[in-house]
């Protein structure tokens, strides 16, 4: 596997291109297009929450019956979420739109939304942001950023990366962009993320596929606790690459499975890592464990309490909040036999053993604390499982951004 530059249009066949549609007001890019030269396998998942906008309601119609996808559209600014029947109306109408120009089934059309809920889609401007797109789509690596610059809400940076592998003695290559900055937890987070891949590939494999991957990745990252209305992740695959088609018992299965689950991780960590208002990302991996399970429990639990987020922030070794949030996890373990540790660019450091602190450096901790990833290693001393989960400190301006969203 070899990491490259770009995004969604990195792989053969795609296209990109983002513009400034006039729904923020504000001069920045709002509305994002995807296309494909071939129609694609497709495979997705999407939010938990019962509350579940228009767009993921159409998309999910797209994958588990459709099947095959060749476009995506993508607007920020509005969730087109808790809409009613005019919302769903709206985004069947973007998904006609964006298929008349671009002459393709309008079924075959993925339409996502980002922003403010409870407010419908300004149509006027989203007519206008469609109509400008086709013109302008692009297989640069520019293009691509384009696209991911577009579809940003409170993110600080776009989200982008790209990887090859060889299938078959062909290259084949496996693209994404996403967005997320807050409300962020598994399951999924407030986030979209768009994967594109000219790997030939079945769309119910794909499916499965993905819905594996999601379980170890973006269902591990937590900024705030709060399970979005929007989540959508999915994943085109057009065959474009002229690689022989992946099968789940074929050897090259493995290979695709491991560059997949490589994007989806990094852009997981790229969400995490840009929290509203973070400086740093601070994952929680646990060692030694009986089962995947338990170390998933513990894992989240240490990244999701707020107390350990603060303290992280203050770059405090405040480890007994650390074994505080592992004891209510709900995760059965003996607290007498946990170590900890901290890690970052600035070296490791054990500030527990079996359940006590050691004679650590209080200085060296906020040396190691200050950087700009930062991880915990809990070894539970149970078996041979592990788990990481990824989420970021909580800062003042988590709340700055958030008290005044709408405004």
């Amino acid at each position: 596997m070899k990491q490259v530059k770009g995004g969604v249009t990195a792989p053969k066949g795609f296209k990109a291109t983002g513009v400034d549609a006039g729904i923020k007001n504000n001069t920045k890019k709002d509305m994002a297009m995807i296309y494909s030269d071939a129609p694609c396998s497709v495979g997705g998942t999407f939010t938990t929450n019962l509350v579940k906008a228009a767009p993921v309601k159409w998309d999910s119609k797209v994958v588990y019956e459709t099947k095959s996808a060749q476009a995506v559209i993508v607007n920020s600014g509005v969730a087109n979420a808790c809409t009613g029947e005019e919302g769903y109306g709206y985004c069947v109408e973007m998904a006609k739109e964006t298929a008349a120009l671009l002459k393709i089934p309008y079924e075959t059309v993925l339409v996502a939304s980002t922003g403010v809920i409870g407010k419908q889609l300004p149509m006027d401007s989203i007519k206008k942001g469609i109509s400008m797109m086709p013109d302008k789509l692009g297989s640069t690596l520019e293009d691509g950023t384009l696209a991911a610059e577009a579809i940003m809400t409170t993110d600080t940076v776009s989200k982008e990366t790209a990887v090859e592998i060889t299938i078959g003695g062909k290259t084949v290559t496996i693209g994404g962009m996403c967005k997320g900055s807050g409300m962020i937890h598994p399951n999924m987070a407030t986030m979209l993320c768009f994967v594109t891949t000219d790997a030939a590939i079945e769309s119910g494999l794909l499916l499965q596929t993905v819905q594996e991957i999601v379980a170890d990745t973006f269902n591990m990252i937590s900024v705030d606790g709060d399970t979005s209305t929007n989540d959508t992740l999915v994943v085109l695959a057009n065959g474009l690459s002229g690689a022989p088609k992946i099968t789940k018992d074929s050897g090259d299965y493995q290979v695709f499975y491991e560059a997949l689950y490589h994007i989806l991780e990094e852009l997981s960590k790229k969400i995490a890592g840009d929290g509203e208002g973070a400086t740093c990302l601070f994952e929680a991996q646990t060692i030694h464990a009986k089962t995947k399970e338990q170390a998933k429990i513990l894992s989240k639990s240490v990244i999701t309490s707020s107390l350990t987020k603060a303290a992280i922030f203050g770059h405090d070794a405040n480890w007994g909040r650390i074994l505080c949030a592992m004891g209510y996890s709900g995760a059965d373990f003996e607290p007498e036999l946990v170590d900890i540790y901290f890690e970052s660019e600035a070296g490791k450091l054990k500030i527990v053993e079996n359940g006590c602190a050691t004679d650590y450096s209080e200085a060296k901790a906020t040396e190691i604390l200050s950087e700009k990833h930062v991880k915990a290693i809990l070894d539970i001393k149970q078996g041979d499982a592990h788990a990481t989960a990824y989420g970021c400190d909580l800062t003042f301006d988590y709340v700055k951004i958030n008290a005044d969203y709408r405004s």
